[in-house]
């Protein structure tokens, strides 16, 4: 079956045609790359990958990051759980984000991969950062680019965090004095993208506290508008899992959260991380 690709509505692309655990040709592993650039978020469906295909297909991308703060699968530490149990009431990342902009240097992106499903819901939904920041006026564009933002991990995964205050973390999540000891990074608000080199909004819902020397209520009106143009209807899609579903995002490029709208039922899904590189900004 020749690869073919089909472009989605939002954002994202489907990659048909290709087996990650048969072992990728060096052209299909030239349109992956390519595809993954040029719309920061890639799926694949109909893949039967073991942890170890998982594992060797990320490693293609980078090294690992092993995530500090979720409970790792006991037999292949790189890969990290994100699960939810019939009996727990809140899911990991049900909330618009980015991973790891928390990161002196955030991290490239994630594969995440669908191991046990709930009959129906568990949906993830994805946003474009290009066409959040495309879809600014010149005005606002050209303010932000000079601007930087604090990023920060210690209100979510730390000790005073959501996770351990509410106790949602259910024992899948832990670790939260490694969020303390962290330093809170200043990134870039508009940045010139590693790869692409198009430009990209990067300030999350999820890990951003303030825009670099403003109070936080100076910074809360701008970010909310901010926020609310990045999941603009025209910059987002809605991706429903599958078994044999992978999805691969680009952290710099796009948000997303997944759904909680399945009580009673069990999700379970396999991520691996892949390391990043410090952010530039953008270029006037």
């Amino acid at each position: 079956m020749a690869v073919s690709i089909n472009t989605l509505p939002g954002v994202g692309a489907e990659i048909l045609g290709v087996d990650i655990a048969g072992g990728l040709a060096s052209s299909e592993l030239d349109t992956i790359k390519q595809t993954f650039s040029e719309h920061g978020l890639v799926f694949f469906r109909n893949q039967k990958i073991t942890e170890a295909d998982h594992i060797e297909f990320a490693e293609v991308f980078g090294d690992i990051n092993v995530n500090r703060f979720f409970a790792a699968n006991p037999e292949y530490p790189q890969i990290a759980m994100v699960s939810k149990e019939p009996d727990q009431l809140e899911n990991i990342g049900g909330g618009w984000h980015t991973d790891h902009s928390y990161d002196q240097e955030p991290a490239l992106g994630s594969i995440l991969v669908a191991r046990e499903l709930p009959a129906s819901g568990g949906d993830t939904w994805f946003a474009s950062m290009y066409k959040a920041y495309e879809s600014l006026s010149d005005g606002l564009k050209e303010t932000l680019e000079g601007m930087s933002a604090v990023h920060s991990a210690k209100h979510v995964f730390g000790p005073k965090g959501e996770y351990e205050t509410t106790g949602s973390g259910g024992g899948r999540i832990g670790n939260a004095g490694a969020a303390v000891e962290m330093e809170d990074p200043i990134h870039p608000v508009v940045i010139s993208h590693p790869i692409s080199g198009r430009k990209a909004l990067y300030v999350n819902a999820g890990f951003t506290l303030r825009f670099d020397g403003w109070t936080d209520e100076e910074s809360a009106p701008l970010l909310a508008y901010l926020y609310e143009r990045a999941i603009a209807e025209e910059n987002i899609t809605r991706f429903k899992w599958e078994n044999g579903s992978v999805a691969f995002w680009d952290n710099r490029a796009t948000w997303h959260y997944a759904q909680n709208d399945y009580p009673g039922q069990r999700r379970v899904m396999h991520r691996i991380t892949i390391e990043g590189c410090a952010l530039q900004p953008a270029k006037h």
